[in-house]
């Protein structure tokens, strides 16, 4: 995988790229994260595959088929990978400020992406306003007026 962008994909990010929606990916999004899936690189934490479940459970997101097939194929895509989760992870996203904010799945996202030098892909705006010393680098495709309003409005 030399040479190659490890990029971790925030859950949103994931579910676009896996369902083609392009639209909301611009092309340097797209084409960076085609760059890291041809060399191996795209990470996938197991929250995302938690938070996928939930939506779907609560009706915030469909799928064309069951959550468990949809979760299969896209962790089997070659070149995407289950990030494995360990303690100094999830001690990072412990340690991160309270001003940093509290849903815990971004604060492992980040305390992760940080830890594996990983640049995250997101359009969480709380996660893109860190600035803090324990920030990842990360790539965010611009936002579309009404994905900002949704983001904005998460709980």
């Amino acid at each position: 995988m030399s040479g190659t962008d490890v990029l971790l994909l925030d859950t949103h990010v994931w579910i676009w790229a896996m369902e083609g929606d392009t639209g909301r990916l611009d092309g340097e999004v797209s084409g960076r994260i085609d760059g890291a899936v041809e060399g191996g690189g795209v990470r996938i934490h197991p929250l995302s595959v938690w938070e996928v479940g939930t939506l779907v459970r609560r009706g915030r997101l469909s799928l064309a088929g069951p959550v468990d097939q949809w979760v299969e194929e896209a962790l089997s895509v070659p070149g995407v990978s289950l990030l494995p989760v360990t303690a100094s992870m999830a001690l990072g996203a412990a340690r991160l400020p309270d001003s940093f904010p509290g849903d815990p799945v971004d604060r492992m996202l980040v305390s992760a992406a940080y830890l594996v030098g990983a640049t995250l892909v997101t359009c969480d705006r709380r996660i893109l306003a860190y600035r803090g010393p324990d920030a990842p680098a990360i790539l965010s495709p611009p936002l579309p007026p009404a994905v900002t309003a949704r983001t904005e409005a998460r709980p």
